[in-house]
């Protein structure tokens, strides 16, 4: 496989034109730790943007970041670290689910949007996206959004690079808001609910007036043998429902006291604090029982959205039906599932049940030949698939970037 490692936008440029003019596809990568994720590509042609790796402008006390696209993730938030700022909407690290040893970039995490449990309250990455240059697949440079939002059609098409997996242009460098780091951050922990009573408490905790910043449930089922921060808060194991709290260590202790109090008829909470809190919500964020060196490694893993009232319901139907184990974020609006291994990942059983409530569901990990056989990605309706392909031929008609990616079997 060829592989095209460019050292700016001009380089982009060129490669892309190239590919056009040789009907050759491309397949994008920065550091290749999502390369898993989504139907597989027919290419022989990798675009590789390590090299874009500059942070071009930071601004602590105007809360904006600069970066190229191929910048790592992991130094970025270390920098932004260092002036006690973050990413609010706490992107998720994908590298441990899916057995990747790199971790990614900035340009796959704005492609692929993962945000993670802090989403209910923040937002999702495209939310966080001021700005972004990119090239089209007509090899033309682009510039959408800016530090300075003036223009609303430019602010918002740069919201559509966000969760494209590359299908529409090949970013080179994005603008992003970045927030203040709180002082202090509490957890709730309730032990030993079932799934339905556990919804019941996450409602009720995400519906008070404590500002709270992430509710998650694991089953009990979900812990085995699991390693990490959660997996030494559930041992003995036990269902482990959390409810997260953050702000100025006197607003943080208060408010957690007092959530307590609010959730006693669900049972007595125990609060663990500060760096032992970031930890166990790393460990939600990243699927950390689903871990691809864990014991359930080799089983798919599906990303279920749906209404969170009726999450606990599709949950238990998924587990009953099929053996898998799930985890619940969003206060049950997202759903992670692990399934015991079949051609088909279980797709067609899958999507009915989600469909059932008003969900969705995406195959975020399984093997190749699984992937070739089922849509990983929600098959949309035929009104918003005609858009969505109205969209892509208008960055890129040919389907030179990524084709195929997101839709099986999609013509140039």
């Amino acid at each position: 496989m060829d592989t095209l490692k460019v050292r700016d936008a001009k380089d982009v440029e060129a490669v892309v034109r190239a590919a056009i003019a040789n009907d050759q596809p491309l397949e994008i990568i920065g550091h290749g730790s999502k390369r898993m994720v989504g139907q597989p590509m027919a290419t022989n042609a990798l675009l590789d943007l390590s090299a874009l790796s500059a942070v071009k402008s930071y601004e602590p006390n105007e809360l904006i970041i600069t970066v190229e696209a191929g910048a790592p993730l992991a130094d970025v938030k270390s920098l932004i670290d260092s002036k006690n700022q973050r990413f609010a909407f706490e992107p998720m690290e994908s590298a441990a689910l899916l057995g990747t040893a790199e971790a990614g970039t900035i340009g796959g995490m704005i492609g692929a949007g993962l945000a993670g449990p802090r989403r209910i309250q923040a937002g999702a990455a495209r939310d966080h996206l001021l700005g972004a240059q990119a090239v089209s697949g007509f090899g033309d440079s682009f510039k959408a959004g800016g530090r300075v939002v003036k223009n609303v059609t430019g602010y918002d098409l740069c919201k559509l690079l966000a969760g494209s997996w590359g299908t529409l242009a090949v970013m080179t460098e994005v603008t992003l808001k970045v927030m203040p780091r709180p002082e202090s951050e509490r957890t709730l922990v309730l032990r030993g609910l079932d799934d339905a009573t556990a919804n019941q408490a996450m409602t009720a905790a995400l519906g008070s007036p404590f500002d709270v910043s992430g509710a998650a449930h694991l089953p009990k089922s979900a812990l085995r043998d699991a390693a990490g921060a959660l997996g030494r808060l559930g041992s003995p194991r036990t269902a482990l429902t959390l409810a997260r709290l953050e702000g100025i260590t006197a607003s943080a202790v208060d408010r957690a006291a007092s959530l307590a109090r609010l959730l006693q008829r669900f049972g007595t909470a125990d609060i663990i604090e500060d760096e032992r809190s970031m930890a166990v919500w790393e460990g939600v964020r990243d699927v950390e029982p689903f871990a691809a060196k864990g014991p359930l490694g080799a089983w798919p893993v599906w990303r279920i959205v749906c209404p969170p009232a009726s999450g606990s319901a599709l949950g238990e139907r998924l587990v009953r039906d099929t053996g898998g184990d799930v985890l619940y974020d969003w206060g049950g609006g997202l759903i992670w599932a692990a399934m015991p291994p079949k051609p088909d990942a279980q797709a067609a059983l899958v999507r009915q049940c989600a469909a059932a409530v008003g969900g969705h569901a995406m195959l975020l990990r399984a093997g190749e030949e699984v992937r070739r056989q089922v849509d990983v990605f929600q098959p949309a309706t035929e009104g918003v698939a005609a858009l969505s392909e109205r969209v892509r031929q208008s960055f890129d008609p040919k389907a030179i970037l990524n084709r195929g990616r997101m839709v099986r079997k999609v013509a140039p």
